[in-house]
């Protein structure tokens, strides 16, 4: 028999995500904890890779899925559009990519990639391989004027651990590539000297479009959907138990995500023909 107490208990949201470094594991027990306490509580589910959790999303095994954006962007075709984003981090809206040469270099703007050796991060990540290719394009440089290296580290986490951004960099400090294209976290982290100090010199840096959203189905009831994104949103930098989870996932604050930010990415993938499952 169900009790009142039972019976009154929300059914918490599943929430999908991919465990692309041990401490996702720290970040979502934390905000399930967090949850917990704010009427709108949360499980969560970590996969392998993003396939997995966008077919997982669509055939309704988790609620949300954390997605990054060439994720949301398959899901969106996969979905004929009718999947939504509910919610990004501050830093998502206003994510780079980043051309890089060995210090002193000389190379200045996205042009000084014609003829040269360009090192590319995982085929599928949005910033270090798909958009760069996008970027080059749009620059009026033709695949056939610039030598690229693929690096094919981490396939399935679309350059979420950077593997493959710092064997892009390496392949520049050992004179197997002229340049390497990176994400600008990967490249702050250089400026930071945490990988990598002064041996490094950015000489492009593109447009800002928008990265990583949490993406939830039709299904997903409004009301619902509503309250938990009001709450992740009252998430505050300045209470110490917030700031300890909004640091591990790289934020201050929850936004509203940024639909036309997602643009670039969706031309790149049509006219690469990157399909919508890999």
């Amino acid at each position: 028999m169900t009790s009142e107490a039972d019976a009154t208990t929300p059914t918490p949201l599943v929430i999908g995500s991919v465990a692309y470094t041990p401490n996702v594991v720290t970040i979502w027990e934390g905000l399930r904890d967090y949850f917990s306490t704010t009427g709108t509580p949360i499980d969560f589910v970590l996969y392998s890779n993003y396939g997995r959790l966008v077919d997982s999303l669509v055939a309704g095994h988790v609620d949300i899925a954390w997605n990054t954006n060439l994720a949301y962007v398959r899901t969106v075709a996969q979905t004929d559009g009718a999947c939504r984003a509910l919610a990004s981090r501050d830093t998502d809206l206003v994510f780079r990519t980043v051309f890089v040469s060995r210090a002193g270099a000389g190379y200045d703007g996205i042009g000084a990639t014609r003829g040269r050796r360009l090192a590319l991060g995982s085929r599928d990540s949005a910033q270090a391989a798909i958009l760069p290719v996008h970027y080059l394009r749009e620059a009026g440089i033709p695949d056939d004027e610039v030598e690229f290296l693929r690096i094919d580290s981490d396939v399935g986490k679309h350059g979420d651990t950077g593997r493959s951004e710092l064997d892009a960099m390496r392949a520049v400090l050992d004179d197997r590539a002229d340049a390497a294209a990176i994400g600008i976290n990967t490249w702050e982290s250089v400026a930071r000297g945490d990988v990598m100090a002064g041996a490094l010199e950015a000489f492009w840096t593109s447009p800002e479009y928008s990265h990583c959203t949490f993406t939830a189905m039709p299904a997903l009831a409004d009301d619902r959907a509503e309250a938990w994104v009001a709450n992740l949103m009252a998430m505050e930098w300045d209470r110490p138990e917030h700031r300890e989870i909004l640091e591990l996932e790289g934020l201050r604050a929850w936004v509203p995500p940024n639909l036309d930010g997602y643009a670039g990415l969706f031309a790149a993938v049509a006219e690469q023909g990157i399909p919508a499952r890999w």
